[in-house]
């Protein structure tokens, strides 16, 4: 049995090595050499030696430190190429890092012939990854999940596995994967390496240590408390149900270039995600189910300013830097205070300032101890904008842009209208008028549009009471507030223009990628859409405005879930108005929010 994690005995890499200082193969030194690789990182000056002498480690390094290669580069000095057998498998938490990583250590390999990574991942066919297994793959790289699924079927052998990774081992415990990766570890022989990497090091990492490492070098590198003096960091008590609402409203005032919305799960980031698209604002998200393409073109957006809102995990933005982003709000507080400074790391970038603002609920407010003292600075409470913050705000832009739209010309129209309307109402004072205005264009309705605003009275509760029963749960990301709620509801059959996609529930489609797809490349916003309703084969979307034929023609060609979007405009019968019944057992429509 493995004994407890030891720390490193062996004398500190020198100052400045290069990747020849480090015993490599020749084979892969070349290839390093090839990438142009001269002078390791950190984590590589200190993994790749110890690895290389057999040495089991605990590496505690953030994505972009280079921990492909300090893994990558002694895992292949491990296997013999002339047999083909599995000897290395690399366990990631989801498939897109999992593409990544064997890609990588293909491209380390280009000078030891016979070598064959291959990726294996949920979500693609599993006749072709079990023909290249029988071929003789040495290197699998996978998620758990379809890694179990291939040692169940016998379709993965590993009695010569003589090298083991788990890559960001703390997102393959927090999603849940614990009890696979420890089968995995149990079906590898007893006389093996074993390489853990993690971001942080919360106490079940420690636990898969102990149990599975013989003796492990502990390495730790880039801690990043330094890295955040110069962010502004702020909390806010916020019931849980109501952090959607109290986040659109951070946004709202926010003077911020651009701002990354941190959450706990995939299905909370697309739930943020789209409801911050429904409410006009220009946000995307990205998680582990996002293909690495598509999160490509959306950090693409978000770095060139056609976005400004990114939702996100914490495994789907590491190793994301753009320098735009002046605000962090962590909607979830993360578990870990480790998890907190690689969040806030990613403003405050470039000698620019930054700020953050987690969200707390009131069962949570011991969390902020543990971080401040990780940080080692005080959090700042803050209160979330009311809504006469949020429309003063507005409208302050709004007059700032006064002066040189009237620089423009073009205002003849507006001023027969306005006097026009004076002739016509005598009494009304010029500056009420411009008032009333002023407050239509910000969105303001007036008094009866905000009664009863349950978010500002539960965040007076929650700093009055306590928080009451309000509890930490996974659910209610956003429940709408009462005004948004009924306008959900009135909703009429034989209204707006109903338009037809030839996406669905086959095409495992959501709301939010509907949304999204609809919003990015049409041009519209949230408060364009109306009910979406999704079917086997095809959606159904409400759009009150119509399309024009040019943003038909673009959104046909745009793909989601990567089929065509095919849109056009239903002629046929309504939910519930004549339309058939699905069969029993079959998807019938998933309906999204107005």
């Amino acid at each position: 049995m493995p004994t407890s994690m030891s720390p490193a005995v062996e004398p500190a890499v020198e100052a400045g090595p290069t990747f020849a200082d480090l015993g490599m193969p020749d084979a892969l030194g070349r290839a390093v050499a090839d990438l142009g690789f001269v002078t390791p990182s950190a984590i590589q000056a200190q993994a790749i030696p110890a690895l290389l002498q057999g040495r089991d480690i605990v590496g505690v390094a953030q994505t972009g430190t280079g921990k492909t290669a300090a893994f990558g580069l002694p895992l292949l000095a491990a296997i013999d190429t002339d047999a083909p057998a599995v000897q290395a498998v690399v366990l990631t938490p989801t498939r897109e890092l999992a593409m990544q990583v064997a890609d990588a250590i293909q491209s380390f390999a280009t000078h030891l012939p016979g070598l064959n990574v291959l990726a294996v991942y949920g979500g693609s066919p599993f006749l072709p990854q079990q023909r290249a297994l029988a071929r003789g793959a040495q290197v699998v790289v996978g998620t758990p999940g379809r890694v179990i699924d291939h040692l169940e079927r016998r379709t993965l052998k590993m009695d010569q596995v003589r090298f083991l990774v788990l890559d960001e081992a703390d997102e393959m415990l927090r999603m849940g994967f614990a009890e696979d990766v420890d089968k995995v570890l149990q079906a590898a022989p007893r006389e093996r390496q074993v390489a853990l990497f993690s971001a942080t090091m919360p106490p079940q990492i420690r636990r898969v240590a102990e149990q599975h490492l013989n003796r492990p070098v502990e390495i730790t590198v880039s801690r990043q408390a330094s890295t955040v003096t110069s962010v502004r960091q702020t909390y806010a008590v916020v019931p849980h149900r109501h952090k959607t609402g109290a986040l659109a409203r951070v946004l709202a005032v926010s003077e911020a270039d651009a701002a990354i919305v941190f959450v706990r799960t995939r299905g909370a980031a697309e739930e943020v995600g789209s409801a911050l698209v429904e409410r006009g604002i220009s946000a995307a998200y990205i998680s582990g189910d996002v293909a690495q393409t598509e999160r490509e073109k959306i950090v693409d957006r978000l770095r060139t300013g056609a976005l400004d809102v990114l939702v996100a995990t914490d495994v789907a933005a590491r190793g994301l830097d753009v320098d735009r982003i002046g605000l962090v709000v962590n909607f979830d507080v993360p578990r870990e205070p480790e998890t907190y400074v690689h969040r806030i790391g990613r403003t405050g970038r470039a000698g620019r300032e930054g700020e953050a603002l987690s969200f707390v609920t009131p069962a949570e407010q011991s969390r902020l101890r543990q971080i401040e003292r990780t940080t080692r600075q005080s959090l700042l409470e803050v209160k979330i904008p009311t809504p006469a913050e949020v429309s003063a705000h507005r409208v302050q832009a709004l007059l700032a842009r006064t002066a040189a739209r009237a620089e423009v010309g073009r205002l003849d129209l507006y001023r027969e209208a306005i006097a026009v309307h004076l002739a016509q109402n005598p009494g009304v004072d010029p500056v009420d008028l411009l008032a009333v205005v002023a407050a239509l264009s910000v969105g303001d309705e007036g008094p009866v549009a905000v009664q009863g605003d349950d978010l500002d009275d539960a965040l007076s509760r929650a700093h009055l009471t306590g928080g009451g029963r309000e509890r930490d749960g996974e659910r209610g990301y956003d429940r709408p507030e009462r005004g948004e709620r009924r306008r959900a509801d009135t909703h009429i059959a034989g209204g707006p223009p109903r338009w037809r996609v030839a996406v669905g529930h086959r095409d495992g489609v959501q709301p939010g990628a509907l949304v999204g797809a609809l919003t990015g490349e049409g041009g519209l916003t949230g408060k364009d859409l109306g009910k979406i309703d999704i079917f086997g084969s095809f959606s159904l979307v409400d759009i009150p405005g119509g399309l024009s034929a040019e943003t038909v023609d673009r959104l046909a060609r745009t793909r989601v879930a990567g089929r065509p979007l095919r849109i056009r405009l239903d002629t046929g019968p309504r939910p519930g108005h004549g339309a058939s019944r699905p069969p029993h057992g079959s998807h019938g429509p998933q309906r999204g929010r107005s």
